[in-house]
């Protein structure tokens, strides 16, 4: 999943207006910021597979430091701790995090471990299964969300426009058509998973700051007009 984790983002953020969004944004794609770099490290493993949708065209061979049950909840306690100076911030930066791990299992092609080299794995394997639907799917779950989103945050005079906006434009370009993994996958090793692990890690930072830059703004303007 990509777009429907910043849209949970959003849904959190609308829910607990309070909370700021950064710890929410960020930590809602977090631990695949961390995958990214673990692949990059070669911790993490993924081969090249053009046969792989709807938008990966990579077989996600060995992801469990940070996509297996027991990383998420450590690396999501971890970065919850990064926030303790307030415990209901640091309670949401949790939940976001660990919302990525409970978000992919749905699609995750059965990659998804127990514990680094458990020999048990999840994913119900949606993408798989489903193919170029699951990125529709994903599209109609992210809607869902973004519309809960719009409306709760546009009782207190927030607009969402310019986020929603943002996510059209993420969703459309990791679509199985114009996935820039497409072209990376075809490249030769070691750079096609070099790249892709950058890709990764900047695909979520990237669109998470953006983001809780975004809502920020907006959230500012509703202040100064209230």
């Amino acid at each position: 999943m990509y777009v429907g984790h910043f849209a949970i983002g959003m849904a959190l953020k609308a829910r607990y207006p309070k909370v700021p969004a950064l710890p929410i944004m960020l930590g809602a794609g977090f631990l695949d910021v961390l995958d990214g770099i673990f692949i990059v490290l070669g911790w993490d493993r993924v081969t090249p597979n053009p046969l792989a949708g709807p938008y990966l065209f990579f077989d996600l061979t060995f992801i469990d430091w940070d996509h297996s049950l027991l990383a998420a909840l450590f690396w999501s306690a971890i970065w919850g701790a990064l926030f303790l100076r307030d415990r209901r911030v640091a309670t949401l930066a949790f939940v976001a995090a660990l919302s990525h791990f409970l978000a992919d299992l749905p699609v995750h092609n059965n990659d998804m471990a127990l514990y680094p080299h458990a020999e048990t794995h999840l994913g119900y394997a949606l993408w798989g299964k489903l193919g170029s639907a699951s990125w529709v799917l994903e599209g109609v779950f992210a809607a869902a969300l973004v519309a809960y989103a719009w409306v709760t945050s546009a009782r207190r005079g927030v607009s969402l426009l310019w986020p929603s906006i943002v996510l059209v434009v993420l969703f459309l370009n990791l679509s199985p058509w114009l996935s820039p993994m497409k072209h990376v996958a075809g490249l030769n090793e070691p750079l096609a998973h070099l790249l892709h692990g950058i890709l990764v890690t900047l695909g979520f930072l990237v669109p998470g700051t953006l983001l809780t830059w975004l809502i920020n703004k907006a959230e500012s303007k509703a202040t100064r007009c209230g």
